[in-house]
């Protein structure tokens, strides 16, 4: 069964329709071709069973599924970590779209695995824009090469979303170094057995710094130090509804030397760097979601007898399992469009495809159930860890309603609206999405001259409709060519009958807020 979209047709998507066109079309069909033979042949036979036995912590050390630490270890070998690093360093110098393209594949076959290498290179991309030559020269190799990964250590117990609580402390040490103190949670692969070294990236606050957000620090802290623990600890690892296989740890620092990456107090840019590679990891993750939820949906209802015919040729499931490859369509050309538009408008689509693409994804897994109906909700079809693992991701890298009001005051209010205005305006270009154009220009109108309660309660719809909006566009231009891949064209059809038409009540939600929502009274 296969797991992900056809290599070639990715690659089509890219060149055609998204207009990356640094590379040829045939090899960047061949690597995305190599990727998914890694994804199926080394990955997707750890997903189950990796899902059912999950990480385990034993005395202080993270036990993993079986295969897990050899099949890392042939995924770095083969190069896949530092696909898009630089060369000085030992990477491959591949451009960052195309990773991403080929981290789609890696995350349908096994979400749980993906989360390590992904995290390790936001790490290689934080360090190649802020740490030093120095650093980089000592840390950068051993991270793209697989010998070391990272994480991304920013959440408190008393903290959550918002960092201006960070309390972590950094306080001076000798040779330039600083002594890491505190507690950090949700941090994935925050311990494990692939490698013998791990670099957290952690934000803290040094002795001078000031209140809130800019008096934080960003800070290399390996878990191991010349040959010698650090004072980092795993506490404890967390038991959650999916991506079991991923140890998701409470990560605790003891006084753990660590070297100031980038400026004091400037450590919540130098992050950020991290957390934009990220959410469009998150994104290509919800991509992947709903595609392999549709592979395998498609396979089982092809199979299914019922009323004298397969239940494919059924139109209510022939509508569930065609929609589910629209979502995942439409996210893949989100995705790799905002990877690849940069400015302005970059800026305003990363947030967008972060939130749009997994919601999509919980969708599509959720419909892949229904397909399967009593038999989605049994373990053993597979279709139900889909759903599992999928409904992470609307909430980690900054929850979908965070990216809503980023887009919301970064997106449309900050600059007067101007970059929202100038997407629109591309689009409303094309005749068939002119009055869905209109509609979305329509509410964020509306946004810009609400009440700021307003606003907030419309900025989930507004991305919803902004997101929609982009993605029909995008696939609008798969239709307008004559050489586009048949199953592309037919989703591209699809995502502009069935989905878009959302916009309408998604926007009518903005115009009309209920007063219920605008109010500050309990709830209950």
């Amino acid at each position: 069964m296969a797991i992900a979209a056809p290599p070639t047709e990715t690659a089509w998507l890219l060149r055609h329709v998204v207009g990356f066109d640094a590379m040829d079309e045939a090899d960047v069909a061949a690597i995305l071709e190599e990727s998914t033979r890694t994804a199926e042949g080394l990955l997707a036979p750890l997903d189950a069973p990796g899902d059912r036995a999950g990480a385990q912590l034993v005395d202080g050390a993270v036990r993993m599924p079986d295969g897990f630490a050899e099949a890392f270890a042939a995924y770095a070998a083969a190069g896949w970590i530092g696909i898009a690093a630089d060369p000085a360093h030992g990477g491959q110098g591949l451009p960052d779209v195309l990773a991403l393209a080929a981290f789609e594949p890696v995350s349908a076959a096994n979400m749980a695995f993906g989360l390590c290498p992904m995290l390790t290179q936001d790490a290689i991309k934080v360090l190649s824009v802020h740490g030093t030559a120095d650093q980089q020269a000592r840390l950068l190799r051993p991270l793209i090469e697989g010998r070391w990964t990272g994480t991304m250590c920013l959440t408190e117990p008393q903290a959550g979303s918002d960092l201006s609580g960070v309390r972590t402390r950094a306080e001076p040490a000798d040779g330039g170094l600083f002594r890491i103190t505190g507690q950090k949670l949700f941090i994935t692969y925050g311990e494990h057995p692939f490698t013998g070294n791990i670099l957290h990236l952690v934000l803290a606050r040094l002795p001078d710094a000031p209140e809130g957000s800019g008096g934080i620090s960003l800070f290399a802290v390996p878990r191991n130090r010349e040959g010698a623990a650090n004072g980092v600890r795993c506490l404890s690892i967390e038991h959650k509804l999916g991506i079991h296989a991923s140890p998701t740890c409470v990560m605790g620092f003891e006084g753990a030397l660590g070297e100031l990456v980038g400026a004091p107090h400037r450590g919540l840019p130098a992050m950020f760097a991290m957390m934009n590679a990220a959410r469009l990891g998150v994104a290509m993750q919800g991509v992947a979601a709903a595609e392999r939820a549709f592979r395998r949906a498609a396979d089982f209802a092809g199979q299914r007898p019922q009323g004298g015919a397969t239940i494919d040729r059924h139109p209510d499931v022939r509508r569930m399992l065609l929609t589910m490859r629209a979502l995942a369509l439409g996210g893949r050309l989100l995705a790799l469009y905002a990877a690849t538009t940069g400015g302005a408008r970059g800026d305003l689509l990363i947030p967008v495809a972060k939130a749009w693409c997994t919601d999509a994804g919980v969708e599509a897994a959720s419909t892949g159930v229904q397909v399967h109906g009593g038999m989605g909700f049994i373990e053993e079809t597979g279709a139900a860890q889909h759903l599992r693992d999928a409904r992470i991701l609307p909430i980690y890298e900054g929850t979908n309603g965070i990216q809503a009001l980023t887009l919301l005051r970064r997106g449309l209010l900050r600059d007067q609206g101007a970059a929202v205005r100038a997407l629109l305006d591309e689009v409303a270009d094309t005749p068939a999405l002119a009055p869905a154009a209109a509609t979305a220009a329509e509410a964020a109108a509306w946004l810009r001259q609400a009440e700021p309660r307003a606003a907030e309660a419309g900025a989930t719809a507004f991305l919803a409709v902004l997101g929609t909006l982009t993605a029909g566009w995008l696939c609008a231009r798969v239709l307008a060519r004559d050489d586009a891949p048949a199953d592309a064209r037919r989703a591209a059809q699809v995502f502009l009958d069935q989905v878009l038409p959302r916009i309408d009540a998604a926007a009518a939600t903005i115009r009309r807020p209920s007063d219920a929502i605008l109010d500050d009274a309990t709830i209950g």
